[in-house]
């Protein structure tokens, strides 16, 4: 059975916060930044949770899609930085945005970075198998709440935000997904819950910040980024050139080049805007494509490989037709 994606919408949180803003209160600078990730800036938010975020996507994926609210029947929230322990981000978004409270399910998926991709998976499979209708599809992280500022490698990275998109059922328009995990053994990338307290002690004390093993991180990015891409081909039966865009999830602009490299193909196929936005998580591709249907380089028919990876390890690819 054919998706087809009707509606875009994205949010960016209040404050925009450059590399050289960074560098007053982290030892870096911006030549470094840029040098080593491409990024020149991204946003932190200051008084939107990462709900207020998702659903101020949502309404403008809604409002794009140009559909009454009430007919979906389905909200997925990819986040790793939800409001809290409950209730789910995606109940919360449902809330907020007044969504059919009789004929809706909501919930969370935490597969990192890799998270838009299996939420959109997610949703497929519960529209193909007649379960629901029409689905909300949403990206959103505050990860400036986990950031460690006395760590440079990693604080200068991540940024806030949140991407939506509508999925249906379609006569013509194909998408498929490739999706896959290994056991991070190895706390690759991490960030701790709250601990165990057998004591009944008052005191707990966890760290939440945001750990990554940076050389690590970058060379299973790079295999997992290849590996999608030709997977993906394989299913749908295209060649690289029969593809419009490839979207890659926003972490580190060294890396798509390196892949680009690799593969042969032209970086202009990829589209980036960490520059602006630095890294968001499940909330980079949502948001790349929100960006991408407002310049108007999202054309009818065009052929589109979306690409997730990040902790678990996790990574995946949706292959898409606009």
């Amino acid at each position: 059975m054919s998706i087809e994606i009707i509606g875009f919408g994205s949010a960016q949180a209040e404050k925009c916060v450059t590399n050289a803003d960074l560098a007053k209160a982290v030892d870096t600078n911006d030549a470094w930044i840029q040098e080593r990730t491409g990024i020149k800036q991204r946003y932190f938010s200051v008084s939107k949770n990462t709900s207020d975020l998702a659903s101020e996507a949502a309404l403008m994926a809604i409002q794009d899609a140009k559909i009454d609210p009430k007919v979906i029947d389905l909200i997925l929230v990819a986040t790793i930085t939800p409001d809290g322990m409950m209730p789910s981000t995606a109940s919360l978004v449902q809330a907020k945005c007044g969504l059919n409270a009789q004929n809706c399910l909501s919930y969370d998926i935490n597969a990192a970075c890799t998270g838009f991709i299996v939420a959109m998976q997610n949703a497929q499979a519960m529209l193909e198998a007649g379960y629901i209708k029409n689905a909300l599809v949403i990206g959103a992280e505050t990860l400036s709440k986990i950031l460690d500022f006395n760590d440079r490698t990693t604080s200068v990275l991540f940024g806030d935000g949140a991407g939506a998109i509508i999925m249906r059922k379609s006569s013509t328009k194909q998408m498929l997904h490739y999706t896959r995990s290994e056991g991070d053994v190895h706390g690759t990338l991490t960030s701790d819950g709250l601990a165990l307290n057998p004591d009944m002690k008052y005191d707990q004390v966890s760290s939440h910040y945001l750990r990554m093993q940076g050389q690590a991180v970058f060379r299973f990015a790079v295999r997992a980024i290849e590996d999608v891409i030709i997977n993906v081909l394989t299913q749908t039966k295209l060649e690289i050139n029969q593809i419009d865009w490839i979207v890659p999830h926003q972490a580190n602009r060294r890396i798509i080049e390196y892949v680009a490299n690799k593969m042969n193909i032209d970086l202009t196929k990829f589209y980036l805007n960490l520059d602006q936005y630095g890294n968001t998580s499940s909330a980079s591709i949502p948001i790349a494509l929100s960006e991408m249907k407002t310049k108007g380089l999202l054309k009818e028919d065009m052929r589109v490989i979306c690409v997730g990876f990040g902790a678990g390890l996790t990574w995946g690819g949706s292959y898409f037709e606009s």
